[in-house]
């Protein structure tokens, strides 16, 4: 785009808060919050860095979204950078984002707290505290009795569930609440989420009354708990939640910029002591040659550069909230680059410090000292980095294929962020029947990369592959990536003498290497995840044991799981036949004359 464009555009755009993106076909290179939308978009006519004016030459189109209040913009900005991954924006490597209230695209809609709405579902957020969020809507079904079932259990019910038993459900699914009356409930649910909180405040403060001069004084200070909840809800856009006045809790950052990569590392203390330590990594946004060392901020004015530690501990911090509790207090490095992520956090009670001398100052170093260091025993990820001679893996995928004898082939693919599992991250997939360890491996990870390649995975690129198996396995994972095209660091791990093998062969760590721990317990969640959907998918196919007389799926199942395949059951002796529940003599003699 132009300058003439971009001034074209911004003169369509409404003067309310919101967020904007710089889209170039179907990818999205940048996203912005703004007070104004006009005023903000229309400074990129004029933009005071080489690295903006690449951005916008690259854009053909600015999309836009309007928000309520200035802090919900700032939400909507950090959960469209995690979900796009926009290579203009400072982005966290992780998976969070904030939670929404979705009423689903349904004739008999369900309410659910999600972070991923279907399509066509109505969504109302996003929110900063999860843990209000998810009271808010218990009150909502304990209120107005909606369901919060799947539409395949829905579908499926003869007589109301547990939760219709319960007074949380009115059971549409079975009739006992006509559409029209179960409509009339969404409708006042939904109006609460739209302001109105005396759709659900009035009903419980009568109910707490209630229970109050019954003299059932549990319920009704559980009542209480729960409407004032409710009542700060609609505060949690731009007021202040709560009073805190001492730093029971407090969270410590520092940021260290290398190139397009930068660290944070947060120290957390609780009355004083430092109880837990973290650090994670972060994509800067990208420099082409020429970029100058200067973009703009949201009020045309010329701002630091997105590569400093004050710009990456503003984008850490907005997106790293995502679910999780405030802190009292945040002491940092230096002041963020972004003045509303402070000014958000204030109005949340968190007091936002930068100390110059003390105790605090003391912790910030310490901080400092940790967002600097890149590897060691405290950083099994950092060190596999320097053993690799790669970029820090934070996202590591592990894959292994589980099998009997070539029936039944499935395949797991694991996910590890920042040494941690992260089973979101999980899927599984049966593959072809077929008795090679080494095709089902190609097809496995030829599925994840054109899943990727082809935009058709909601999940971010790993920075890492691990491989279950040797040299086999690896050349085949590595052929399937060559295949597709998907350019990502690949490494396998051998369970005899666990060795780990490159590209470049197979090497032996010492056996208390962290970073061989690591892999390990990625290699081994692997293998763990493929054998339990194996025997689910066993379990479930017909062999020919089912056209044995005397042999249902019960027995079917036993067999199976005794011996593993068909072919160790015809191995197996009359004697060990009978050991398997519902097997006697007359059934293992069949077996055996059958098979």
């Amino acid at each position: 785009m132009d300058s003439d464009a971009v001034r074209a555009r911004s003169a369509d755009l409404p003067t309310e808060p919101g967020v904007y993106q710089f889209r170039s076909g179907e990818t999205t290179l940048y996203v912005g919050k703004a007070v104004d939308l006009r005023d903000r978009v229309r400074s990129y006519a004029d933009p005071r860095s080489e690295r903006i004016r690449g951005m916008v030459a690259r854009a053909d189109r600015i999309e836009f979204a309007v928000t309520d209040t200035e802090t919900q913009a700032l939400l909507l900005e950090a959960n469209l950078i995690k979900r796009l991954r926009p290579r203009y924006n400072v982005r966290l490597k992780d998976d969070k984002s904030y939670p929404l209230v979705a009423f689903s695209d349904h004739d008999v809609p369900r309410i659910e707290v999600t972070r991923d709405p279907e399509e066509g579902a109505v969504a109302y957020g996003p929110f900063t505290n999860v843990g209000r969020v998810e009271t808010v809507v218990k009150a909502i079904r304990d209120e107005y009795r909606l369901r919060g079932c799947s539409d395949h259990k829905y579908a499926n019910r003869d007589r109301p569930c547990l939760d219709y038993e319960m007074g949380i459900c009115s059971a549409p699914c079975t009739g006992e609440i006509d559409p029209a009356s179960y409509a009339e409930d969404v409708a006042a649910a939904r109006r609460f989420f739209e302001g109105e909180t005396g759709a659900l405040a009035d009903p419980l403060r009568r109910r707490m009354a209630s229970a109050a001069e019954s003299a059932e004084f549990e319920r009704a200070a559980n009542l209480r708990d729960r409407l004032e909840a409710v009542e700060a809800f609609h505060g949690e856009g731009g007021e202040a939640v709560s009073d805190r006045t001492d730093d029971r809790t407090v969270d410590v950052l520092a940021a260290v910029v290398e190139g397009e990569t930068a660290r944070v590392a947060r120290l957390h203390s609780e009355r004083g002591q430092l109880v837990d330590r973290s650090r994670h990594r972060l994509d800067t946004p990208t420099v082409t040659a020429g970029d100058s060392e200067r973009s703009v901020d949201d009020t045309g004015a010329v701002d630091d550069d997105a590569h400093t530690p004050a710009a990456v501990l503003s984008a850490f911090l907005a997106q790293y909230y995502a679910e999780r509790e405030f802190p009292d207090a945040v002491l940092l490095a230096e002041r963020p680059a972004d003045p509303d992520v402070v000014e958000w956090l204030e109005r949340e009670g968190v007091a936002v410090r930068v100390p110059g001398a003390g105790r605090e100052a003391k912790l910030v170093e310490l901080a400092l000292k940790n967002a600097r260091k890149r590897g060691g025993h405290d950083d099994p990820v950092g060190a596999l980095a320097d053993r690799l001679g790669i970029d820090r893996p934070a996202r590591i995928e592990g894959f292994d294929v589980s099998h009997a004898s070539g029936t039944a082939v499935v395949g797991s693919n694991v996910c590890f962020v920042d040494g941690s599992a992260r089973t979101s991250g999980y899927r599984r997939k049966k593959l072809t029947d077929r008795n090679d360890d080494y095709a089902n491996m190609r097809e496995l990870v030829r599925w994840r990369a054109a899943r990727a390649v082809e935009d058709r995975d909601d999940r971010p690129d790993p920075d890492l592959l691990l491989i279950d198996g040797g040299e086999g396995q690896l050349g085949a994972a590595r052929d399937a990536l060559a295949e597709v095209g998907w350019t990502v660091p690949v490494i396998a791990l051998a369970k005899a003498e666990e060795l780990v093998v490159t590209p470049d062969g197979p090497l032996r760590w010492p056996d208390d290497a962290p970073e061989l721990h690591l892999l390990q317990r990625v290699r081994d969640e692997a293998h763990r995840f493929a054998v339990q959907y194996h025997q689910a998918v066993r379990d479930e196919v017909k062999t020919v044991l089912d056209d044995v007389p005397g042999v249902g799926p019960k027995t079917r199942r036993g067999l199976l799981r005794r011996f593993g395949s068909v072919e160790n059951v015809r191995a197996a002796s009359l004697e060990d036949l009978t050991d398997v529940d519902g097997v006697g003599d007359t059934t293992a003699e069949r077996l055996r004359e059958r098979l």
